[in-house]
């Protein structure tokens, strides 16, 4: 396939990674801030063609997987009224709240919808004007911008009907805050490309003058990954740090303008709390005033609440870089795609489900927490 299966060649593969091996003289420790890539990188092995002195880490760039529990519980909540019409990306379902999840309350009748894009929950709201439609916005600066867009255009039909339940973070203060982290131990960035398509990358020139770590915009494919991490090692080892820019193709220094302004236009920066990790301060996105009507938990006067987590899943020590899936006693026993402790196991961009489908079966059964040991 064009513009993909060129990034996927073997031979060129293999060189990047002896690349890597011969300017690797330190050990050094990386993070992918991107579920996506996390996957990229389990599925294909390249942790399997890096030295022994280069390890990745996972960070938090799973908006499922910190999507706080009060919110799962809200969205639960609204998606169990009657006359709702509660639509949802699918990895959302299956995130275990409290006491249930949106999956099991659509079992017992509920109307929830999963859907690709969230133009299609406006589309519903006209096709069902007597139903309260309401779309549960989760994500990044990628997602946030469509989600804009769905309100925005909602905003324009004048649909009474439609309204978000909006959980969106933003990358750059979570990575600031990692940095600042005194127990954090990562040394280099790959930062996820998609984003960068929206925000550009000027915002992570002061991260690397601040904290003198390099970071690299980085692609999804195996040769972008490579390269990434190629840029940052060079980087490492020559005692430098700035921003690099591997994805090309899709990234300019600026960012896409437009997208920009839309947010700006719907959203305004408040302080987010992320599930397993804690508040980050100006991290998150909500409605500013001009869209406030649109906001669910307004509209449905639901309350907040501290809802307490159970203490099982060690997502938050996962995704800030300080333990692999491997190290929860509870990974492939308790916790299992079909019955998980934490979002990281049921997200399509968690590390644990990454870790949990990808690996090897031998690498699972030589290590002491083996999916097929039994419980």
């Amino acid at each position: 396939m064009k513009y993909v299966d060129e990034y996927r060649q073997s031979e060129y593969i293999q060189k990047i990674a002896t690349d890597i091996s011969k300017i690797t003289t330190k050990t050094w420790r990386l993070m992918e801030v991107c579920g996506g890539q996390t996957h990229a990188i389990v599925r294909n092995r390249i942790d399997q063609l890096l030295p022994d002195k280069l390890e990745l880490v996972h960070g938090p760039g799973c908006p499922v997987c910190v999507t706080p529990l009060e919110m799962v519980d809200r969205a639960i909540a609204i998606a169990a009224m009657p006359g709702v019409i509660f639509c949802s990306f699918g990895d959302m379902l299956r995130v275990p709240g409290t006491d249930s999840n949106l999956l099991e309350i659509k079992a017992t009748g509920a109307d929830i919808r999963i859907i690709y894009s969230p133009l299609q929950a406006v589309q519903i709201a006209e096709q069902n004007p007597t139903k309260e439609v309401i779309f549960f916005a989760v994500g990044f600066e990628t997602t946030a911008t469509a989600n804009a867009m769905a309100a925005a255009l909602a905003k324009k039909k004048e649909l009474n009907n439609f309204s978000m339940l909006v959980s969106q973070f933003l990358v750059t203060p979570a990575i600031e805050a990692i940095c600042s982290a005194p127990e954090s131990l990562v040394q280099g960035f790959l930062a996820a490309g998609h984003v960068c398509s929206v925000t550009g990358y000027e915002c992570y020139l002061p991260l690397t003058q601040k904290f003198r770590i390099p970071i690299v915009v980085t692609g999804f494919e195996p040769l972008d990954i490579l390269e990434g991490i190629l840029h940052c090692v060079t980087q490492l080892e020559q005692g430098t740090y700035h921003v690099a820019n591997q994805y090309v193709r899709a990234v300019k220094k600026a960012g896409n303008w437009h997208a920009q302004t839309l947010l700006k236009r719907v959203f305004s920066v408040s302080n987010q709390y992320w599930r397993g990790i804690g508040q980050i301060p100006q991290s998150g996105l909500v409605f500013n005033d001009e869209y406030a009507d649109l906001d669910a938990g307004t509209k449905f006067a639901l309350t907040a609440v501290s809802t307490p987590e159970q203490g099982l899943c060690i997502s938050g020590d996962i995704m800030l870089g300080q333990k692999k899936p491997y190290d929860c006693p509870h990974f492939g026993k308790k916790c299992r795609p079909e019955q998980p402790l934490g979002a990281p196991m049921v997200s399509s961009e968690g590390a644990c489900s990454a870790y949990y489908r990808y690996s090897q079966q031998e690498k699972f059964s030589e290590h002491p927490m083996s999916v097929t040991d039994k419980d």
